[in-house]
């Protein structure tokens, strides 16, 4: 199968056109940030437009998730993001791409905004398909007034299997950042058996996390995602209601299949390590 593969891409880049043969990693990215009160410009004190997105590491639009202005006073004051989205510099409105965002009139003051992200690009008016694992940028531009009284700002992270978890610094416009890739399909399906259930927390772990059986449970195998096991344990005291800690911290970031059996089944649950 590897052959075929290199040999089909070969055959794309002779015919001068490419094909993806990258993983496309299903997931959810969730950013938060507190834009700070600006006191420059007409609108200081209170008011501002603003934008939020997702792009390419090479600065290719994705998807719109917020866009805060009016249409006939504002349209003009986030001229980056209207090129971006499909629209103009001088009107970040009229045919711009605002699938799956959330828009609305120029805003009277400063609050925190959160935006998730499905990790899907757009497809016209329709959410689309997932997008190749790689490296994206989540954008902020905010302006608070007219001229040069905008900022504009680019968080980078890492979309694949293995959790991306940040808090950029803060700076005069923007606190309280954080920013959380969380991979979920990762082409493993859960598979859970009503006579082998169990929680597990914290999930993603920093290497040591909690099960509790809600049923009794006899063995508890862990494997990464290549099928080696890393763990393998018959427990002792397997009643419902037990909790089991295990400890992963030695082993390499990733995604981890926990595998809990008793004589009725067997059930797989995923686990995110990130330390």
């Amino acid at each position: 199968m590897k052959t075929k593969l290199l040999y089909l891409a070969s055959i794309a880049v002779i015919l001068g056109f490419t094909v993806n043969l990258t993983a496309q990693t299903a997931g959810t990215l969730t950013f938060s940030f507190t834009p700070i009160t600006q006191t420059v410009g007409a609108y200081s004190g209170t008011k501002n437009v603003l934008a939020v997105w997702i792009q390419s590491s090479g600065g290719g639009f994705v998807k719109s998730k917020l866009r805060y202005c009016s249409l006939g006073s504002t349209e003009d004051h986030l001229p980056t993001y209207g090129v971006n989205c499909g629209a103009s510099a001088s009107d970040c409105i009229t045919n711009g791409n605002i699938t799956d965002a959330t828009t609305g009139a120029t805003l009277p003051s400063y609050a925190v905004k959160t935006i998730t992200w499905d990790g899907k690009n757009v497809s016209g008016t329709l959410n689309g398909t997932v997008v190749p694992d790689g490296t994206y940028q989540v954008t902020i531009q905010e302006t608070w007034g007219h001229g040069t009284a905008t900022v504009l700002r680019s968080f980078s992270f890492t979309k694949g299997p293995v959790a991306d978890h940040q808090t950029p610094a803060a700076d005069t416009k923007f606190t309280g950042i954080s920013l959380d890739w969380v991979p979920s399909a990762l082409g493993v399906n859960d598979n859970v058996s009503p006579n082998t259930k169990v929680v597990i927390y914290p999930n993603p772990t920093n290497g040591i996390f909690s099960i509790d059986f809600k049923n009794e449970i006899n063995n508890i195998r862990v494997s990464n995602m290549l099928g080696q096991v890393v763990y393998d344990e018959k427990v002792a005291d397997s009643a419902a209601g037990t909790t089991k800690n295990i400890d992963l911290s030695r082993f390499g970031n990733g995604i981890y299949i926990i595998n809990v059996s008793n004589n009725e089944g067997t059930s797989n649950y995923k686990v995110i390590l990130d330390k």
